[in-house]
């Protein structure tokens, strides 16, 4: 099998078996990539990092710098492409049922029975990637005092500035 065509492959297989959104999909990506010795874990927590300061959607984003980390262009477009056609293939089935049944108590409950688990999944994606992250007093620090920041409403792209650009001055 080509390297793209399984690109597609591994990245469609995250956009069909995840559900919440990008970082949703975080755990799963993490153990597909990790597991098939495609990316270190630093490497998938150089991903997210990256795929969270820049413009667009996590999950594309993600996809699109794993894709180009291990296949080029082609490898973007290919990951990228596969973990796009999922949330758009089940959006379309979905909006378009949703309407007919959407008073319906079974969906309703449904609903109700998915939405705790979307935390629960990025809970756990945090969980992961910080004990790999935080491994001392600077990083700790850091996390904790961005954290703050965040919840006071700071503009996550100014934090993730200011954090890189002081790791850049007092840790280089």
């Amino acid at each position: 099998m080509s390297v793209l065509l399984e690109l597609f492959i591994i990245f469609a297989q995250i956009g069909f078996l995840t559900f919440g959104g990008g970082m949703a999909m975080l755990p799963v990506m993490q153990r597909i990539l990790t597991d098939r010795g495609l990316m270190t874990l630093q490497e998938t927590i150089d991903m997210v990092a990256i795929s969270q300061m820049t413009p667009g959607p996590f999950a594309v984003n993600a996809a699109t710098f794993a894709g180009m980390k291990l296949a080029g262009v082609w490898g973007a477009a290919a990951a990228t492409l596969g973990v796009m056609t999922p949330s758009f293939v089940i959006t379309a089935l979905v909006s378009h049922y949703f309407f007919k049944f959407k008073e319906s108590a079974l969906v309703s409950s449904a609903l109700s029975g998915i939405r705790p688990v979307v935390p629960a999944l990025i809970l756990a994606a945090v969980w992961g990637m910080g004990a790999a992250s935080l491994t001392d007093a600077w990083t700790w620090a850091v996390a904790l005092i961005s954290c703050g920041l965040v919840i006071k409403k700071v503009n996550p792209a100014w934090v993730i500035l200011t954090a890189g650009l002081l790791g850049a001055l007092l840790l280089s």
